[in-house]
């Protein structure tokens, strides 16, 4: 089964990037960044998702967000699915922060239970065929609309949403043009997708 180690965001400033998101979310290997002034306007066709516990957790890592520079895309609510809210970083890259809990069952803590990659794409069904045939099961799938694909085990979990559909879940119009900035590593790289979503081969863990 592929291996889903890491995703690393193009950003302009390298440093700035890691202090936001050290101070922000506390993240670790799971997420890195390199330099790149590659051009991007609009949506970049991804979103990434904390999932966390309870939404006194939620609360708590977007304040920090917000207080290092993040700006709100969605505010912070209660949903039919649970609570959570969108912010987009300072070098633009979109996260989304939710639980499907509704009430705490305890203090807040600053733990990501899962790092989920949302890929936007044109064709969920020929973009799911093509992840398949790299070694990716389905773990949920609901026609044309939303695949999840099984990455028990895996640093990083991934996902499809149609296009537009991702763009209206993280509260951003769904034009967008030149780079992602964003690359997957994982052990099944070196590829590009359909939707151009490069990955970059990693070698396999060893425990």
């Amino acid at each position: 089964m592929t291996t889903i180690e890491s995703v690393v965001l193009d950003v302009p400033d390298p440093s700035a990037a890691e202090a936001f998101y050290r101070a922000a979310f506390g993240l670790d290997t799971r997420l890195g960044v390199r330099a790149s002034e590659a051009p991007s306007t609009g949506f970049r066709g991804f979103t990434l998702s904390l999932v966390v516990s309870q939404p006194s957790t939620v609360d708590s890592f977007v304040a920090s967000a917000l207080d290092n520079g993040a700006t709100v895309l969605k505010p912070v609510a209660k949903s039919f699915w649970g609570y959570g809210g969108v912010v987009q970083a300072p070098d633009g890259a979109i996260f989304k922060v939710a639980t499907s809990a509704k009430k705490d069952s305890g203090p807040a803590v600053r733990d990501v239970e899962r790092f989920v990659l949302l890929l936007g794409v044109q064709d969920v069904k020929a973009t799911k065929r093509f992840y398949v045939d790299h070694g990716l099961p389905v773990a949920k799938s609901f026609g044309s609309k939303y695949v999840e694909f099984d990455t028990a085990g895996s640093p990083v979990g991934l996902a499809l949403y149609g296009r537009r559909a991702a763009a209206k879940d993280a509260g951003v119009g769904p034009e967008g043009t030149g780079s992602h900035r964003i690359t997957i590593r994982s052990d099944a790289g070196p590829f590009t997708d359909p939707d151009g979503f490069a990955w970059e081969a990693v070698p396999v863990r060893t425990t």
